[in-house]
């Protein structure tokens, strides 16, 4: 590890507790070496999880950091952000923990277009709590709650937050890790909502009951399978069957959340005062 990224990391915490193999432990560099390039202000950077495998990541960072309750992570986020603009925020979510419970303050925030970066880590499944199926599990797959396979439909995450109001939107896998952390800093560096959705591996949980090998197999699976975005617009739309898109799929400019609440405020306060 770069010396100079262990000061954001609490290394007394570690090593951590995520299988062996979890793709959780690759997201968390590619985020501390993006925070890293940026040279935030630890002391003015917040980082706010909800509950779930990858929501165990704030304990381990050095910031200033909310462990909170399933599906509220962003509604915790919302609140620091109106008190304090001023901050970096960032909100590390499963597909379970953003898509199910929390999909409604998802969407909001989108809508909302408030300057939070938040970063999806998407396994097909809830690691954690038994592995049942989530709003991301693939159509077809195996859950606790689908032992004979998925019939539904899942959710395309970046899809639903552009289409909900997300300014920035983007994808990456943890074997693209270069290009994850690229992203994790275009996101923050954003003026407004911007969601990263990651492609990660859950080898025990998900692998195992759906005999996707080993993790070394599924880092292979995601290679194979994600397609960066100057490359699809090259191909076929049968060649792009089964896989998926990578990279910066949308960026817009619209209305910040807070600023527009200030400006709001400070309007209603002049006309109150007759100015």
């Amino acid at each position: 590890m770069q010396e100079k990224l262990k000061k954001y990391l609490r290394l007394e915490r570690l090593p951590h507790i995520w299988c062996p193999g979890c793709g959780n432990g690759i997201l968390l560099g590619a985020f501390v070496r993006a925070v890293g390039q940026l040279g935030l202000d630890q002391n003015n950077t917040v980082v706010v999880s909800g509950i779930g495998c990858s929501s165990r990541a704030t304990g381990y960072l050095d910031f200033n950091t909310l462990h909170t309750t399933h599906g509220r992570a962003l509604a915790f986020a919302t609140g620091i952000k109106v008190a304090r603009p001023e901050a970096s925020v960032f909100v590390l979510m499963g597909d379970g923990d953003a898509a199910a419970i929390g999909g409604n303050h998802l969407i909001h925030a989108a809508r909302r277009n408030i300057d939070i970066t938040a970063i999806i880590f998407n396994n097909s499944i809830y690691g954690m709590t038994g592995g049942q199926y989530s709003p991301l599990t693939p159509q077809g797959s195996r859950a606790t709650t689908a032992p004979h396979g998925l019939f539904e439909r899942p959710f395309d995450l970046a899809e639903l937050a552009k289409a909900a109001g997300a300014t920035y939107v983007a994808r990456a896998t943890t074997y693209h890790t270069g290009l994850l952390t690229r992203l994790i800093k275009a996101g923050a560096g954003h003026k407004g909502f911007s969601l990263i959705e990651v492609i990660t591996a859950c080898p025990v949980s998900y692998g195992r009951r759906n005999r996707s090998g080993s993790a070394y197999d599924m880092l292979v699976w995601q290679k194979e399978h994600g397609v960066p975005v100057e490359k699809a617009a090259k191909m076929k739309p049968e060649e792009m069957r089964g896989k998926f898109l990578i990279g910066e799929l949308h960026r817009a400019e619209a209305p910040e959340y807070t600023e527009a609440y200030e400006r709001f405020t400070g309007e209603l306060q002049r006309s109150f005062k007759g100015e």
